[in-house]
């Protein structure tokens, strides 16, 4: 990458903070909906992780992947959240979460298939369903958010648990 593809550009919180602070809140609720619900906050980072993949998302890969281990995720599962598919280590609830992400993620390739929604709501009740969805949703567009803006990747450092 050349030099001039890592300089950020505008400063979106700084310009317009009152966006920025909506969009904030909308994350705030996503991430309240969800522990309502019940949806692990780990299981929200393998989400987040997996949009970031597919969308490229430098900045947010590592802000989630260190989340991810300062939640206690493994390495092994965060190298291999790529391949999901062909891990054996991920449960149904994780592959069902994952593959509703993927076709939130991709929407353009089809929508999201009758058939993953029924496989994901097999396994969720309707606001465990409806949490993950936010999740998809929010991290997709902070993802926008960061890749227009050429958030510069490697400064982040997550918040550690208190014992």
């Amino acid at each position: 990458m050349l030099k001039n593809e890592m300089t950020p550009r505008v400063a979106l919180k700084k310009i317009t903070p009152d966006v920025s602070g909506a969009m904030g809140a909308l994350h705030g609720a996503a991430v309240s909906a969800a522990r309502d619900a019940k949806v692990e906050p780990e299981l929200l980072e393998l989400i987040r992780i997996r949009a970031s993949q597919i969308n490229g998302c430098a900045f947010c890969l590592d802000m989630h992947t260190k989340d991810a281990r300062a939640q206690g995720e493994s390495e092994q599962r965060v190298h291999a959240l790529n391949a999901w598919q062909e891990a054996p280590f991920f449960s149904e609830r994780e592959r069902a979460a994952l593959e509703l992400t993927e076709a939130v993620t991709l929407v353009h390739d089809g929508r999201v298939p009758d058939a993953v929604y029924a496989r994901a709501a097999e396994v969720f009740d309707e606001a465990q369903l409806a949490a993950v969805i936010w999740a998809a949703t929010v991290i997709n567009a902070y993802n926008r958010i960061a890749i227009a803006t050429r958030m510069v990747p490697g400064v982040y450092q997550p918040v550690r648990k208190e014992s």
